[in-house]
């Protein structure tokens, strides 16, 4: 027999356990599924000094607080991967990689993963020199040399932190310009162990002996270094919804209304698998609570 759930949230992201702490307080009975750690792009993240109340705090330890606070309330989860979707009359049915769920309503919160170069050795070299965390493997190269892609905040907040455990930095972007905040780019130039090279890009990773040892620039130059990490955008985690019709096909974004439902009734969306202006932990946790908001009030 399938278990059965008033409310399936797919992702443990912060605005999927929003959306989970909502409506749990409210009574509601809620499974949120997550395929890897909860917390999101947030566990990635070294500091986070814009969340207010906070005046600084690890990226981990806010996912951690915010799990707790889960668990402290006793809402259930499950750590698996979501393989397919489906509508079924009045329910939802949920595939992951072990069971299938059924539930009246559904959550998205599956958020974005980074973008790839999609360039020679990228794949080969993962996880061999080759990042796209910071906090997760900087201090592998602890007084090593690395190369940080990229020209957005993402980009230079990490060269700035990984400034502190490596010997030196060596920031690339294919344009002159940086969509990083000045106050930001400015810290990094003063930082006497970082470099910029600009406007130039990574064409080709070479290994040595199965681990990384030089980045080639479309300049010509090559770059002898221990890692590289590349912070290049992100993209949403939509595929498996593909198949629902409520994916935009050309920018792989879940589609709402303000209200955050989708075009199918009781599915609804939130956090960074939507299309915004503004991509901060603030807004996924306003999302999430106008969404258990929304389901809420349909028991009402």
């Amino acid at each position: 027999m399938n278990k059965e759930y008033h409310t399936i949230i797919i992702g443990a992201g912060v605005a999927g356990m929003t959306a989970a702490l909502y409506l749990k307080r409210a009574g509601i009975n809620v499974l949120l599924i997550e395929k890897e750690a909860p917390g999101g792009q947030i566990i990635k993240t070294a500091k986070i000094e814009n969340y207010p109340g906070i005046l600084e705090i690890e990226g981990p330890e806010l996912a951690m607080k915010m799990y707790e606070q889960l668990t402290n309330l006793e809402v259930a989860f499950l750590f698996d991967e979501v393989k397919m979707v489906e509508k079924n009359n009045e329910n939802i049915i949920v595939t992951t990689a072990n069971e299938k769920l059924v539930c009246h309503n559904l959550v998205i919160a599956t958020g974005r993963e980074p973008r790839k170069l999609g360039i020679d050795n990228e794949e080969k070299l993962t996880g061999k020199g080759v990042s796209w965390c910071a906090v997760c493997d900087g201090p592998l190269y602890r007084n090593k040399e690395v190369a940080v892609i990229g020209g957005g905040r993402a980009a230079v907040e990490e060269a700035i932190y990984l400034s502190k455990l490596c010997s030196k930095v060596t920031l690339i972007h294919r344009k002159d310009s940086f969509r990083a905040e000045e106050p930001l780019v400015e810290e990094l130039k003063s930082r006497s162990n970082v470099d910029v090279i600009t406007p130039d890009h990574v064409v080709e990773f070479i290994p040595k002996d199965g681990k990384l040892d030089k980045l080639v620039l479309a300049s010509g130059q090559e770059l002898k270094v221990d890692g590289c990490f590349e912070f290049i955008g992100q993209i949403p985690i939509t595929k498996v919804f593909e198949p629902l019709g409520i994916v935009n096909p050309d920018s792989h974004y879940i589609e709402t209304d303000q209200n955050l439902k989708t075009a199918i009734p009781n599915i609804y969306a939130c956090g960074d698998c939507l299309e915004k202006e503004l991509y901060q932990i603030v807004t996924a946790c306003s999302e999430g609570a106008i969404v258990a908001d929304q389901i809420i009030k349909m028991d009402n």
